[in-house]
């Protein structure tokens, strides 16, 4: 759908005419000026880039890039109604190259006979691969076209290289409860577009269940309130009045913000594992929980514990992970919603625990064999057998012989070498002092005491 499509049809003429009944409230009460628009005040409030550059008319490319509904479209809109240009709009699901050969002739016959210049809006430009990403570039650093592109992934994941470099990123936030707020109390009093027409009587209780419940989503929001009022029925006075039960009808679950798929999954996941790192298991519920409600595969949040309880936890408490490995396997034989008592028992057991992150020493020794390479294995050290066949065949001393056995010595420990002559002296592990850990470090000091 172009949603800056005149009723004729022409995607060329971007206008707010037109509007019809039959379309959703939150369609119809698109604002489609910055005096209308609200949220993302640190783009568009007072004396803001974003701001001073519609008012002036000079637009470069940008990407406008976000949550859903928060506004990436609206803005494209804003742009179109505020400059002096031509506005085509492509829908990267459904138009490819084929559509911007279209769009760049096009431009290309306004600019010579109207002398208009184009502004391109690709809505979801994360959805066009490489090819049909270049196939933008000529046209942009020509002049031809300035892109306004919306995604809602991270675009410097998504987008190739030369093209994040010849336009602008905007990142706008989640909308705010008192902006979803103010766009109800707009649609409530718009009578040619919104519900103004309709007497409606609402209760603040109602409104901010509509507000608290849309989860940042004005679009969520308007709907709703739109079947809020349009199945109730008008009193004696006339009046349609919504009270805080016919606003939970209207409006039952929240939303939540998050998607498998997109940056917000990696950005709750990264605010779980780092309050379980922080001791705070009441932050750690809350992001865990976040992510079953948004969708979330139990099994992604198992794996992430899994990890957690050896990287973070570690040494501190080697019973962690035997702890979540237990849940994960609980969880399997009783599965949701009894699953929940697992994966609260393994994140409050993790949150809690003494930290570690000794256990990352194997990643310094790889790296230390991956530049150097692996050193000469201490003959001592070496495969008994084999070294028995190797000396009897050369008829010299079996080295393997030498190898000292701890446990036939006092303390179970022998001194011995262990490690290769050219790195003998190096030592990546270096303990802990939390929790389990401060047992087996004070041993280790000992051992590398008499070492020494």
């Amino acid at each position: 759908m172009d949603l800056f499509a005149s009723p004729g049809g022409d995607k060329n003429k971007g206008t707010s005419a037109g509007k019809t009944a039959n379309e959703p409230l939150a369609t119809r009460m698109r604002p489609v000026s910055l005096q209308d628009f609200s949220g993302q005040e640190h783009l568009v409030g007072p004396d803001k880039l974003l701001r001073r550059a519609i008012e002036s008319g000079r637009i470069s490319s940008m990407i406008f890039y976000g949550p859903p509904s928060s506004g990436k479209t609206t803005l494209a809109l804003v742009v179109s109604r505020e400059v002096n240009a031509r506005f085509v709009t492509l829908n990267a699901v459904l138009d490819g190259v084929k559509e911007l050969r279209e769009v760049v002739k096009a431009a290309k016959d306004q600019l010579r006979i109207n002398g208009l210049k184009t502004i391109l809006f690709v809505d979801e430009i994360h959805r066009w691969n490489k090819a049909q990403q270049d196939a933008l570039l000529p046209h942009i650093e020509s002049g031809l076209l300035t892109l306004i592109g919306a995604t809602t992934e991270n675009p410097y994941y998504s987008l190739v290289s030369p093209l994040l470099s010849r336009c602008q990123m905007f990142e706008l936030q989640p909308i705010g409860k008192d902006h979803i707020l103010e766009q109800i109390g707009r649609a409530l009093k718009d009578e040619e577009n919104g519900l103004g027409s309709h007497n409606v009587e609402i209760s603040d209780d109602a409104l901010n269940h509509f507000a608290e419940y849309a989860g940042g989503d004005i679009r969520n929001a308007l709907n709703a309130l739109e079947m809020a009022v349009l199945t109730s029925t008008p009193d004696a006075q006339g009046r349609r009045v919504i009270d805080l039960d016919t606003a939970k009808e209207s409006i039952q679950k929240r939303l939540v913000r998050y998607a498998r798929g997109g940056d917000e999954h990696y950005h709750y996941a990264s605010a779980f594992i780092k309050s379980m790192r922080g001791s705070d298991p009441d932050a750690a519920l809350y992001w865990m929980c976040a992510m079953i409600e948004g969708g979330e595969d139990p099994e992604f949040i198992f794996r992430r514990m899994l990890i957690f309880a050896s990287e973070d936890v570690g040494m501190a408490d080697t019973s962690a992970l035997n702890t979540v490995n237990s849940a994960h396997d609980a969880f399997h034989k009783c599965g949701m919603p009894e699953g929940l008592y697992f994966l609260s028992h393994a994140c409050i057991c993790l949150s809690i625990a003494p930290k570690s992150n000794s256990t990352g020493a194997v990643f310094e020794v790889m790296d230390e064999i991956r530049q150097r390479g692996t050193g000469v294995i201490p003959v001592h050290l070496r495969d008994k057998t084999a070294s028995k066949l190797e000396a009897t065949y050369l008829k010299r001393h079996n080295s393997s012989e030498d190898y000292k056995y701890p446990h036939g010595y006092p303390g179970h420990w022998v001194d011995q070498q262990y490690l290769p002559d050219s790195v003998k002296e190096n030592r990546w592990y270096s303990p802990g002092t939390e929790g389990a850990e401060a047992k087996y470090a004070e041993r280790l000091k000992k051992i590398q005491g008499k070492n020494g």
